[in-house]
């Protein structure tokens, strides 16, 4: 299995996003601003991994934060983890992993932990949520698997395996768990402009796990489809809405309109954690602006003239209509989205 992230003594290691498929190198980062820094320029992204990251960040921070009094230890920590929340605004795991933190902290310091117990007992809830992170992954997959027929071909936009997660998947971990039920299932990639996650990142893990992949470009979807040559749509998100709309990678709108107009499933795999029923809709989700050389270069290169104004937006907003099941570790959400999700946020589970 892809290992994207993990814990150790010396820090947090990741395996460096922006660099793959060419380089498979995975740098140590050995305090939280590093990790703060590693979030915010993409070595790490996906909003599982994110949120793993962002706890092992908190961690990390406040083990090594020093002071000679608990309300100096507790402004570090405060400051520690607003330094982490805002590297990067849409994905809603981000926030959530911090606020368990804080919580955890806020009891520990509550019930008169010492300092020492506290460091320890954060980093192990990191680690934990790195480890439920990879079983959410499966129980999805299980979940999901069941709406992918046999001899399906899914189409996939951005990157939603196991390398947006601490492993295995939401949307590529839907698709492994219909493999692994024994069904023959072949992928279409979108190379997803303009950080082509899709090319770098879903095409080599899924042909590094030898599951057929076929990549194309955004603007193909619509004639593969119209062909017939495109069973269902999954992707992941970054934050679901109480009524279901969904912010995913931007590309993700148009990938879902082109699915409806051909009478195609469109499915979005997603823990429970990205789900936030604070957000009534679309449009209260903030949306990341990213930076004009993301768009301008590839690679160091320029592909673009110079001085040209440049919209970057890094995700959009696909409306509930468009989405025919929400896909999480607890179960299927369906329409109305805004009763289904609900349930399933306060821990009642739908069957497939």
């Amino acid at each position: 299995m892809i290992e994207t992230l993990y814990w150790t003594d010396e820090g947090v290691v990741m395996v460096d996003q922006r660099l793959l498929p060419t380089e498979e190198l995975y740098p140590v980062f050995t305090t939280y601003l590093e990790v703060a820094d590693a979030i915010r320029e993409m070595v790490v992204r996906g909003a599982p991994a994110i949120g793993v990251a962002a706890a092992m960040g908190v961690a990390l921070g406040f083990r090594d934060a020093k002071s000679d009094t608990e309300a100096g230890l507790d402004a570090k920590f405060e400051e520690i983890c607003s330094t982490l929340a805002g590297t990067r605004p849409t994905a809603v795991n981000l926030f959530w992993a911090i606020d368990r933190m804080k919580r955890l902290y806020q009891r520990l310091r509550k019930d008169g932990v010492a300092s020492a117990s506290i460091r320890e007992k954060l980093i192990a809830e990191a680690r934990s949520m790195h480890t439920e992170d990879i079983e959410i992954n499966r129980s999805m997959g299980r979940f999901g698997a069941e709406l992918i027929p046999d001899g399906a071909t899914v189409l996939t936009h951005c990157n939603a395996g196991a390398l947006a997660t601490a492993g295995y998947g939401t949307a590529l971990g839907v698709i492994r768990a219909a493999i692994e039920s024994g069904k023959s299932v072949a992928v279409f990639a979108d190379e997803t402009r303009p950080f082509l996650q899709g090319a770098r990142l879903t095409a080599w893990e899924l042909h590094k796990d030898n599951i057929p992949v076929t990549l194309i470009t955004d603007n193909m979807a619509g004639h593969f489809m119209k062909a017939g040559k495109i069973t269902c749509v999954i992707v992941g998100a970054d934050r679901i809405a109480a009524n279901g709309d969904v912010a995913n990678k931007i590309g993700t709108y148009s990938v879902a309109v082109l699915a409806k107009e051909n009478g195609i499933p469109f499915y979005v795999a997603a823990p429970i954690s990205t789900i936030d029923l604070e957000t009534k809709d679309g449009d209260g989700i903030p949306i990341e602006e990213r930076p004009s050389l993301e768009v301008t270069h590839v690679k160091g290169n320029a592909i673009a003239p110079e001085g040209v104004t440049i919209a970057n937006p890094a995700f959009d907003v696909t409306p509930n209509r468009y989405v025919a099941a929400i896909i999480t570790e607890r179960g299927l959400a369906r329409p109305p989205f805004s009763e289904s999700l609900r349930k399933l946020v306060n821990g009642a589970a739908e069957s497939a």
